[in-house]
């Protein structure tokens, strides 16, 4: 899995807004009765694609916790290059001694992993750490999950295009929400679960922004909250934009 390179760096993050500005400046001419869906589009490919130019992408290393060593598999990896380049008895043998040892020694950092766990386990029931000791059960019972995005249409078929799903959930809200006709209701008998209140600010938004948690894994979308932060004044007014015509 690939991910942008966020960097603090005062240049690189210059280059990245001044990319961005220059793409946002291209959809000041759209109409502004532009679809929500179209509009939050054009917003996540801008940010995604100066990103991308600007800051990079690198790949993600999903090492296990007690993998922190690559020499065994180094050792491993040459002696399997010995072996094809040279298959004789005793380069098969030093294959096989140095897989042997290779698997000996992380089935053993395993091991010690786990009973390292286990013991920081009991330290927290002893000292009534209960959320850490409830977090660290659920981590041994569920272990890495996937994340799914699938939802069922009227004919019970599951839909995972992304598209698609937002396209069901608004039918789904539009019926849930709209039990009488637009011509059979008023203005005035709209009753909410709280009262209406007015369109958020340019400010608002800025503040909601900032307040946005760094260094967290995003959602679907896969936009960082650091990407949003970083495009200054330029992606903030967009977004307000979008929030305001909903």
């Amino acid at each position: 899995m690939k991910t942008y390179l966020v960097t603090n760096k005062l240049e690189v993050r210059k280059q990245y807004q001044i990319e961005i500005t220059n793409r946002f400046a291209a959809l000041e001419n759209l109409s502004d009765d532009e679809d929500i869906y179209r509009a939050w589009e054009n917003i996540k490919e801008n940010i995604k694609t100066s990103a991308k130019e600007s800051l990079g992408l690198h790949e993600m290393k999903q090492h296990e916790p007690w993998f922190n060593e690559e020499s065994f598999l180094d050792q491993r990896k040459q002696a399997k290059m010995q072996w094809i380049q040279d298959p004789s008895q005793s380069n098969v043998d030093n294959l096989n001694h140095v897989r042997h040892d290779a698997s000996r020694h992380f089935r053993n950092k395993k091991n010690d992993h786990l009973k390292a766990k286990i013991e920081e386990l009991e330290t927290n029931s002893k000292i009534k750490n209960i959320r850490s000791l409830y977090r660290g059960i659920n981590d041994f019972k569920k272990g890495y999950q996937s994340r799914t995005y699938i939802v069922k249409d009227k004919k019970v078929d599951l839909i995972a295009d992304s598209h698609s799903i937002l396209a069901r959930w608004g039918k789904y809200f539009s019926q849930l929400l709209n039990v009488h006709g637009i011509n059979d209701i008023r203005q005035t008998e709209i009753h909410t679960a709280e009262p209406l209140v007015p369109k958020p600010s340019a400010s608002e938004v800025e503040l909601a922004i900032e307040k946005l948690k760094s260094h967290k894994s995003p959602a679907i979308d896969q936009i960082p909250a650091e990407l949003i932060k970083a495009g200054a004044r330029t992606t903030r007014c967009k977004i307000h934009k979008l929030i305001i015509s909903i």
